[in-house]
């Protein structure tokens, strides 16, 4: 096995590996020759993708689920796809019955299935042969010492002079986990000797010594594939099928023109079709490449983490990246073990190896199994580690090594998008063929004639080249059709917006690991959001305290408690607790670190007298139970003498009072809870509450040392049911700025914005008030605050019928998050959902858009988030939603601008082909046309930013169409305007302009160009149209955007040289003053023409609703008449 698996890893890592030489095309089979029915009956009956819509629950609240109608053998249209988890059956589907020209760059940014699959592989069996693959390495770079230092920054030689360790050792001990050399260096003490660190305070902050850490024992970073040059863009640009062909007709009609008539002259059609291809290639390679940087650009941000490191004795946030061996690394629950190391001290420390091992199997650690993989996640406990290996000598890092290419993921309007494309990819085909057809037909007929009057082809007469050369000129015309008819920028268009916004977002604190979250952003009808942190400042202060049943004024006056409460209050307080503070050498102020929570109580302990640290050293800690989010507390056990053991607990105030039956008064003594005092400290407790205040309560008991377990001490289960009340303090957390004007903007927007937070219910509805969530109407309301005990109890059906009504959560589990969530999807709500702890990360995967909190969440969170909000701000949450909006917004105003080139691009040829057996526009002007149409009305369309009027409309439904009725009317009368006017000045256009005097062939070519120079100022015009497809004022910040401006204006410079100075290469001549007068007049037109036409009612009716009626009436037709012919 060992041997077979050697074999195995020595051809993986060559470059030529087997699995590269039978890689299948990317995206898998493409093939469309038989696909043109099924894509139109899909296009015609297929609506807006459904986002999130992967394993839904049993029964969702949609007219007909997806099982449902697979279940009555109706077609699921292709082209719709769920926004997070699709099956690959589904993904194969769409490839396969896309009609593709070019395959390496339309699936350039969608999911690599093959290389997917072969990840999978590689990395089952990088977790099954970690050994041999490291022996491999090994040996590969034995020879090659130099090549290793640049690769992982190690230098052998220099290693003994400064640190005792053998660099082979340290690799050897986190690669085999061996506790015999771990034992052998004196345990986890004795290795931080060797390595030059200390437990306690870690290495030096010193740049120097952090430098030469990172030159001896390597970076924490791992070697990435060299990004693509631009070259590579071009290569894939030119692989596009049409761009082949045309490439092959310019150099067969270059060729005979040289040879027919002479260099001179001859060159001319053939090279101004070389020149207009690489034109189309060139700008096409250019804005590819610039997309990839940006994406780039956003995955490494996306593998950027950032972590807490002690360096100098101090807790300081730095980048994975920057870690070094040696350093020591605080780790809690939901962290993600940043390198290889050993176990310091921890607390019910607990951590899922299932990223290595491919088991979710928990393994608990501690000083018997203390050693730690780097990638692994922390799912229980807290405590701190011993860096020992970063980089390329951990298992994680080689694993990343070797999968580190990104592998691409589609959207679901990407896909939809593929649908659209190829339905206008069939329509164009057929068009292309028919004008192909009957050129040829009049051609070879003798019905079509050269540019001076003469026959062009007279059987018999005619020579062979002469008439070869006047069929593949016909050829080039039809091929040229096709490329602008079949809109292979159109998917792209999704990418290239989708890259925009994920850019802009970063500047609004929002990183995006998601592609289609952006998309299904724009759709979310309800957020449920967290309140700490989100809608609160996260910056917590003790305002309140009670303290032996009196309020302190103020909060941190204990004068006048007793010594032995205080010392009680203030063990509890250092003992318990994730937290720390340190004390500057210097006896500057003391610095605290922790979450809010922590670093308020702690700050409040310093107040009220403690020493944190002599607190800490004069009591041994045996047992913790960190927070838990289901109880609600948590607790400490620390022996204080040789006979006690004292059991601290602290948490929700209202939950620990109910566990407490005796309190202590001012002078020491301990009274028991009656019922009386209970009520007394509930109100307190409530009036806390009603002013938006944490209140959190402190209790304790004692036990025997005898009744400690010493065997099993991690399954002790601390007593929690006779507790004595120390005391309860109120913690403030301020609402952030400008919340009340997001939520306030969300319901106007239609998105129902809903607190779901752990907090008592009292200090939910207070916070929620001042957030503009709550008003007075909904108070009136028993179903709009809920607990989540009532929630959780609820039968299925009850918890659907309450879900719409929520308004806010208190005291809610994730469980209850998660309940809540299945509930709204069950409704046909899109949902969003915010989370920060471990335990969110259920209902984060579950929801429509996951949104994690980049401060305050943890690894695990983030990695089953859609998007991270970095700045842990709800009016980044609401920014999401503008850009979501945005992304779906400037797509259906490319595919307005494209669909209308395309449709009067189309009519016009074909209806002068068969007219008359000439087209107005050459193939090198249609080159120019689906330039414009194509890469540069993408650039200006689909990088608009977002405007404040996308907040006023309702979110875009599941179901509703991407070409909306309102696009199809502005579509229609732009389209059939440019048709009749180029039309009527390509038939009578000699005796409009009055040419009788000119030579046929001449005004023919006037003609011609302004015909063309007429029809590239109508897209001109109407891509100011595009911009604003609903509203009559087009010009609302266009000087805002300087990207559509710069490429307005260089499309009209270009015009203006094509017309003046490049006719030789475009087949045209100069236009008088005139003429271009009467150009820029026919497409000013287009102005008031859409003022006008936007006055025009649509129906609500979808226009598509009324294909899928007739499609639906004859399929049941066709089946009768079937099942009738088989009787």
């Amino acid at each position: 096995g060992q041997d077979r698996g050697l074999t195995v890893l020595l051809s993986l890592n060559n470059n030529n590996t087997q699995l590269g030489r039978t890689r299948k095309p990317r995206g898998g089979d493409r093939s469309a020759q038989s696909s043109a029915g099924p894509a139109a009956r899909c296009l015609l009956s297929c609506d807006r993708p459904r986002h999130g819509m992967a394993s839904p629950p049993p029964k969702v609240a949609v007219p007909v689920g997806e099982e449902g109608r697979e279940a009555e053998g109706e077609d699921i249209c292709a082209f719709d796809i769920p926004g997070k988890n699709a099956p690959r059956d589904r993904l194969r589907r769409w490839r396969q019955i896309a009609l593709v020209l070019n395959a390496s760059r339309r699936f350039r940014y969608t999911l690599d299935l093959a290389r997917d699959e072969e990840r999978e592989n590689l990395r089952r069996i990088i977790r099954a042969h970690a050994q041999v693959i490291r022996a491999v390495l090994l040996f590969k770079k034995a020879g090659q010492k130099a090549l290793q230092e640049s690769y992982n920054g190690t230098k052998f030689e220099s290693l003994s002079q400064r640190f005792p360790i053998d660099l082979e050792k340290l690799v050897m001990l986190n690669r085999d986990h061996d506790a015999i050399t771990l034992q052998e260096v004196g345990g986890v003490s004795g290795l931080s000797d060797l390595l030059k660190s200390n437990l306690d305070r870690g290495v030096s902050s010193n740049e120097d010594e952090l430098l030469q850490r990172r030159d001896i024992f390597g970076a924490n970073t791992y070697p990435r594939k060299k990004r693509k040059s631009i070259w590579r863009f071009v290569f894939e640009a030119c692989q596009d099928l049409t761009l082949v062909i045309l490439m092959v007709a310019a150099a067969t009609s270059l060729s005979l023109g040289i040879v027919t008539a002479g260099v001179k002259d001859g060159w001319y059609d053939g090279g101004s079709i070389f020149f207009a291809v690489f034109l189309v290639i060139f700008v096409t390679a250019t804005s590819d490449y610039r997309q990839s940087l940006q994406f780039q650009h956003l995955n490494e941000e996306k593998q950027n983490i950032q972590v807490e490191v002690i360096r100098g004795g101090k807790r300081v946030g730095a980048s994975i990246f920057d870690l070094v061996v040696g350093d020591v690394v605080p780790l809690k629950i939901g962290d993600q073990v940043p390198a290889d190391g050993v176990l310091i001290s921890g607390h019910s420390f607990a951590i899922d190896e299932s990223s290595m091992t491919g088991e979710s199997k928990i393994v608990h650690k501690d000083q018997k199994a203390p050693m730690l993989m780097s990638g692994c996640k922390v799912a229980d406990g807290y405590g701190s580690m011993l860096v020992t290996g970063v980089g390329t000598n951990t298992e994680w890092g080689m694993l990343m090594a070797n999968l580190s290419e990104d592998i691409g993921e589609e959207t679901p309007l990407q896909v939809r998008l593929n649908g659209v494309a190829t339905l206008i990819g069939i329509v164009g085909l057929s068009v292309a063929g028919v004008v192909l057809v009957v050129l040829w037909i009049r051609y070879f007929t003798g019905h079509s004639n050269n540019p001076d009057g003469t026959t062009a082809f007279v059987a018999g007469t005619t020579g062979a080249k002469q008439g070869f050369m006047g069929a593949i000129s016909i050829f080039t015309i039809a091929v040229t059709i096709v490329v602008v008819a079949v809109p292979e920028g159109l998917p792209l268009a999704v990418t290239l917006t989708l890259a925009y916004s994920m850019r802009k977002m970063m500047r609004d604190k929002a990183l995006v690991r998601r592609l289609s979250s952006c998309e299904t952003m724009g759709s979310a009808t309800t957020i449920c959001s967290d309140k700490t942190g989100t809608l609160t400042l996260n910056k917590m202060t003790v305002v309140e305290a009670y303290l032996s049943g009196t309020k302190l004024n103020p909060c941190d006056n204990t004068g006048m408690m007793s010594s032995s409460v205080a010392s009680l209050l203030v063990e509890g307080i250092a003992q318990n607790t994730a937290g720390a503070v340190f004390s500057p050498e210097n006896g500057g102020a003391a610095e605290v670190a922790g979450a809010p929570t922590e670093k308020a109580i702690l700050s409040w302990g310093l107040k009220i007298g403690m020493n944190f640290n002599d607190v800490r050293s004069k009591s041994s800690v045996l047992r913790v139970l960190p927070f838990n989010s289901v109880k609600k507390c948590g607790g400490v056990a620390v022996q204080v003498s040789d006979t006690y053991v004292h059991i601290h607990w602290k948490g929700a105030a209202e939950l620990v009072l109910a566990s407490c039956k005796s309190w202590f008064s001012i002078d020491g003594s301990v009274h028991p809870m009656s019922s009386d005092k209970y009520n007394e400290l509930k109100r307190s407790i409530d009036d806390m509450a009603m002013s938006s205040l944490r209140c959190i309560a402190f209790a304790y008991c004692t036990c025997e040392l005898t009744m400690v377990p010493r065997e099993d001490l991690d399954k002790w289960q601390l007593p929690d049911d006779n507790l004595t009340l120390l005391g309860m303090v109120g913690i403030k957390d301020p609402c952030r700025p400008g919340v009340r004007d997001a939520v306030q903007l969300c319901s106007a927007a239609g998105v129902k914005v809903r607190m779901v937070t752990g907090d008592n219910v009292e200090t939910a509805k207070a916070i929620a008030f001042e957030c503009g969530i709550l008003n007075a109407k909904d108070v009136a309301s028993e179903t709009t605050i809920i607990e989540g005990k009532v929630f959780r109890e609820m039968s299925e059906t009850a918890r659907e019928e309450v879900a719409d009504k929520i308004t806010v959560m208190g005291r809610s589990s994730p469980n209850d998050k998660l309940l809540l969530v299945q509930a709204l999807k069950r409704k046909g709500h899109v949902v969003a959902v915010t989370g920060d702890g471990t335990n969110d990360a259920p209902a984060l995967h579950e929801a429509d858009i996951g949104l994690s909190m980049g401060i305050s969440g943890t690894e695990v969170a983030k990695e089953s988030s859609d998007i991270i909000i970095l700045d842990d701000d709800f009016t980044s949450v609401v920014k999401v939603v503008r850009w979501g909006r945005s992304v779906y917004a400037n797509i259906q105003k490319f595919i307005q601008f494209q669909l209308t080139v395309n449709v009067a691009a189309l009519v016009i040829n074909v209806v002068a082909a068969v007219s008359s057996g000439a087209v107005p526009l050459n193939a090198v002007e249609l080159l120019w046309v689906n330039l414009i149409m194509d890469t540069l009305g993408a650039l200006a369309l689909a990088t608009e930013p977002p405007t404040d009027n996308l907040m006023k409309r309702h979110p875009v439904g599941r179901r509703e169409p991407l070409v909306t009725n309102i696009m199809w009317r502005n579509l229609f009368i732009q389209a059939l305007y440019q048709i009749a006017v180029l039309l009527v000045f390509n038939f009578d256009g000699k005796r409009i302009f009055q040419l009788h005097n000119e030579s046929r062939e001449h005004a023919d070519k006037i003609k011609n160009t302004f015909v063309f120079n007429a029809f590239v100022f109508c897209q001109i015009f109407n891509e100011f149209n595009a911009r604003k497809p609903e509203e009559k004022n087009v010009f609302g910040g266009v000087t805002s955007n300087r990207l559509f401006m710069g490429i307005v204006g260089i499309t009209t410079v270009l015009q203006i040289l094509i017309i003046e100075f490049l006719g030789k290469f475009f087949g045209t001549v100069r236009l008088g003053w005139k003429l271009w007068l009467l150009s820029v007049a026919i497409g000013a037109v287009s102005w008031p023409l859409a003022y006008v036409g936007k006055s025009i009612p649509v129906p609500a009716r979808p226009f598509q609703d009324y294909l899928k009626h007739c499609c639906a009436w004859r399929r049941p037709r066709r089946r009768d008449e079937e099942q009738g012919g088989k009787s």
